[in-house]
Formats: structure tokens, C-alpha cells, sequence
């Protein structure tokens, strides 16, 4: 029943096609006649990208970054700094997620993720090991945008999680009136 409400609620089916459906799902007797219930309907835009694999990035010896463009975002990130580091930037990217979990460890050179205004960390699920947890944001969440929950360690060098800075708020406002 929750589906075919997403679904109606994201536009995939009509009010009267929903009615129609949760009726039948009320006197549905096996998880088989609930299936076909659902099996038609086309894919909501967040269960594509809840079904991406998760993004796995290495810093090794000169680092690894994803972003500050646009790129498809799975709701699992991993960054293993190395020595190199690691550099997450969510500032130009589309997310129908409610939530994403960036799996964090700092290890040798830490990881800076850069989240845009009105989103919001959870740092809980963080140990800050020898080099820190650093949560620069606000916690002033805007309706519709992803949580991002922060697990891992901070490892030796430590993880940033932070808005965009004032040089990255320039560029982005440039690019805006460009686009």
C-alpha cells in the first residue's frame, strides 16, 4: 500500500487508478496477488538511484574526488582517504534520496565532504579517532532534501563535513547564471 501511495503521491498512477489498487491490495489473500499490484508501475526516480551500487572511492597515494558536477548518487558512498585523500562534493547533484549513508574513514589524509545549503549531517554514527569529526554544517534541514548519515572513523587525518565555502559559493553562484 505505502508503494502505490509513493507512486500516486510522485505522479505514476491517477487518484482513481490508486483507489482502485489499495481496494484490491485490502483483499488480497497471498503476497502473490499483492505483486501484481506493483509490478507494473514505472520506476520512481529515487529507487533508481537507491538501487545503484554503492560509490566506492580510494584516495591512495594522490587522492580521489567525486564532484563538484553532476554525477548519480547511490545511497551508500564509501571514501577511504589513504594518503592521498578524499574529496566528496554534493553541491551541483540531483537527489530524490531521503537519505544517503557516506562511510568515512579519515585514515591518513582525511575526507572533506561538501554538502549543499539546506541539507543536513548526521555525524552520530561517527568515532573520530585521532584526527577529529569536524561538522561545520547547519542543522537547518529544508523539506525534500537528503540526510546525509556520516559512519567510518576519522582515522589519523580526520573527516570534514561542511557547506560550501566562500570561493565555492562564487563559483557556484557564476555558474547559475550561466546555466
Amino acid at each position: 500500500m505505502e508503494q502505490l501511495r509513493d507512486a500516486a503521491a510522485e505522479g505514476r498512477i491517477d487518484l482513481d487508478e490508486l483507489d482502485s489498487r489499495l481496494e484490491q491490495a485490502l483483499t488480497s489473500k497471498t503476497y502473490a496477488e499483492l505483486a501484481v499490484l506493483t509490478a507494473d508501475l514505472p520506476k520512481s526516480p529515487s529507487s533508481a538511484a537507491e538501487s545503484l551500487p554503492p560509490l566506492v572511492l580510494k584516495g591512495g597515494m594522490y587522492g580521489a574526488s567525486r564532484g563538484p558536477g553532476r554525477w548519480d548518487v547511490p545511497g551508500h558512498v564509501i571514501a577511504h582517504a589513504g594518503m592521498g585523500g578524499v574529496s566528496l562534493d554534493f553541491t551541483r547533484v540531483e537527489c530524490r534520496l531521503a537519505e544517503v549513508v557516506v562511510e568515512a574513514y579519515g585514515e591518513t589524509s582525511g575526507v572533506t565532504v561538501v554538502i549543499p545549503d539546506g541539507w543536513a549531517a548526521d555525524t552520530t554514527g561517527m568515532d573520530p579517532g585521532f584526527g577529529g569529526l569536524k561538522d561545520k554544517t547547519t542543522s537547518d534541514r529544508l523539506p525534500g532534501t537528503p540526510l546525509i548519515r556520516l559512519t567510518g572513523s576519522g582515522g589519523m587525518a580526520g573527516v570534514v563535513v561542511r557547506h560550501p565555502n566562500k570561493r565555492e559559493r562564487r563559483k557556484l553562484a557564476g555558474d547559475a547564471t550561466r546555466g
